[in-house]
């Protein structure tokens, strides 16, 4: 089965050489010096590596068990549970009020990305539980966050996010779930969520469930919709459990892949739920969470193709298959390794090109959410809220496409489970459906992001591709094959959103039909920035005769790389923006 090494050097390069963490002036940063960053990737590295990549398969293969009312899961999951609270893991960023270590969110998010990598499914039960923290912590009163946070920081109590219903996803105004008002503060409950991560297991002594409802006789849809503290079991005024909630799991669904986690069927039949945040505002509470939570999401869909890349390169290096066309390169074995020959090549240099990118871009992502929440940068916050979607819907739709090529290089055998290629591509396709499937993503990213704030965050972003050509223009070894290529695919990206502005008023389906695209077009320049500052960083590096010199070698041959295979594609979705809605709404619906 595949092993799984921790990629602490580039974690390390994209945080001190690209990001510059420690001299960024943003509040707390200054502490991420590099002897600190490195040792707790280098623990989380072991941690993953010994104790949670072993326990990947075992997730796959036993899966979860529905056990009289109480779900079982997979062997090895609690004592690894055990062992991620003991060492802190759980509260790396949280408030030091309830006992988190107040670290920035960057670094969890670094940390996070090994930990998704070596168990994905696993990760969700730390993964969710932070997400209700946030919420809790951003909205709950004193109470409330006395009562819930010192626990689920600690982790000795876990969360989950309960939205969806059998007859409603995305469009959450449509929700059945009531919450009845019961005269001494608190709410009763009623109705059925689905797809709840989480929603019922053994691993803590209680779940605290985070549930959207509609109180009786408030606004019609979405404005009507309010969000509960609804714990599995209920916490007496000394803080200790009392009496069991009326929740229950009612089925764990069969899934694709994530099988070590427990996708629930929750039922609340009149469970004793407390209002987070002002009534018919829940989804103003969700939303505070929304940049972190689809980051996290995005980041999940480059930390399954980690592991799988590594894979294939290691199998790449092995498998003799074939000679080289240009001559022998194994004389003295039976035929040359497969990794000799140019479409393998291409095949790695896909993936590597994009994880590298892709982390780049998210650790940039969480460098920006910690700037907008530690300094009140409101600039800061407008462009992570305009990359968000390209950051959850562009980072998980390549990263399935590669776990799958990193699966082809394996041949046949890569089709069969004993190698686990298609645990990585099984586990990382739920990532371009949950927290907003990708097609909403990217209607998002147009309908929403793209003009809010009259263009501010958009203009913003062009400016800074801008501001970074010109600043670098004079550097020679950089400009045919690095900076040009970027300034091209700039302006593709500028002539789309113009288009939108331009047609879209007029036919809403101009700039709908085109958003798709849109949305990789935009991630394609994203990572070409990224791209481009990584070679800058590495160019510097060599001059200056600084550390590895193979590192920042293969740096500047991937971004090559990059730039001559992977960023041609805005062309492409540049042409298919342009071309408008009328070939896709052409044909009748009857016709399809």
């Amino acid at each position: 089965m595949p092993e799984y090494a921790a990629p602490v050097r580039d974690l390390e390069f994209v945080l001190h050489e690209l990001l510059n963490v420690e001299t960024s002036g943003i509040e707390g940063y200054d502490a991420l010096e590099p002897d600190l960053t490195g040792a707790i990737l280098e623990e989380a590295g072991k941690l993953a590596g010994n104790v949670l990549a072993p326990l990947n398969l075992v997730g796959d293969t036993q899966g979860c068990k529905l056990e009289n009312g109480v779900v079982r899961t997979p062997e090895g999951f609690a004592d690894a549970y055990a062992q991620m609270c003991e060492g802190g893991w759980s509260g790396l960023d949280c408030d030091p009020e309830y006992g988190g270590q107040g670290m920035p969110y960057i670094l969890n998010t670094a940390v996070g990305e090994i930990f998704v990598s070596a168990n994905m499914a696993f990760q969700m039960y730390l993964g969710l539980t932070h997400g209700a923290y946030s919420a809790i912590h951003a909205h709950g009163t004193d109470d409330q966050k006395a009562t819930y946070l010192p626990n689920m920081v600690s982790g000795q109590w876990s969360g989950t996010m309960n939205l969806t219903e059998p007859h409603c996803g995305t469009d959450l105004g449509l929700m059945r779930t009531k919450a009845e008002p019961q005269g001494d503060g608190t709410y009763a409950i009623t109705g059925q969520k689905i797809f709840i991560s989480a929603g019922e297991h053994d691993l803590t002594e209680n779940i605290v469930h985070l549930v959207l409802a509609k109180i009786p006789g408030g606004p019609e849809g979405i404005k009507g919709v309010s969000l509960f503290i609804v714990p599995k079991f209920l916490v007496n005024d000394d803080g200790s459990l009392g009496n069991r909630n009326s929740v229950t799991c009612g089925k764990i669904e069969e899934k694709m892949g994530i099988h070590g986690n427990a996708t629930c069927v929750m039922n609340y039949d009149g469970a004793t739920g407390y209002l987070l945040g002002a009534e018919h505002k829940g989804m103003r509470a969700m939303f505070t969470m929304m940049n972190e939570a689809r980051l996290g999401v995005g980041l999940q869909g480059y930390a399954q193709a980690e592991p799988a890349y590594q894979a294939a390169l290691d199998y790449a290096q092995e498998r003799l298959q074939g000679r080289a066309v240009t001559g022998d390169e194994n004389p003295d074995g039976p035929a040359d390794p497969l990794i000799v020959h140019p479409d393998i090549r291409r095949n790695l240099m896909d993936q590597k090109s994009f994880i590298e990118g892709a982390r780049a871009f998210t650790l940039w992502g969480a460098q920006m959410i910690d700037r907008a929440h530690r300094e009140n940068d409101d600039l800061a916050e407008g462009i992570i809220s305009l990359l968000t979607p390209v950051l959850k819907g562009f980072l998980t739709d390549q990263g399935f496409e590669m776990t799958v090529q990193a699966q082809q290089v394996f041949g046949g055998h890569g089709y069969i489970e004993e190698t686990g290629m298609s645990q990585f591509a099984r586990d990382a396709r739920i990532a371009m459906i949950y927290e907003g499937a990708n097609g909403v993503q990217a209607l998002d990213l147009v309908g929403r992001k793209l003009g809010a704030d009259g263009g501010k965050p958009m203009m913003a972003f062009f400016e800074m591709v801008k501001t970074f050509i010109k600043d670098h223009e004079a550097d020679t070894a950089l400009k045919a094959d690095i900076l040009d290529p970027l300034k091209a695919a700039s302006k593709e990206l500028q002539t789309s959103a113009m288009f939108f502005v331009q047609s879209g008023v007029k036919n809403p389906n101009e700039a709908l039909a085109g958003s798709y695209d849109f949305m990789h077009l935009f991630g394609h320049v994203v990572l070409g920035y990224m791209w481009a500052r990584m070679a800058v960083v590495a160019t510097k590096a060599l001059a200056d005769c600084t550390g590895d010199p193979a590192f920042y070698e293969a740096k500047l041959a991937t971004a090559r790389y990059y730039m001559a295979r992977r960023l041609p594609a805005v062309e492409m979705h540049r042409a298919r923006i342009l071309s408008g809605a009328s070939t896709v709404m052409a044909l009748e619906a009857a016709n399809f």
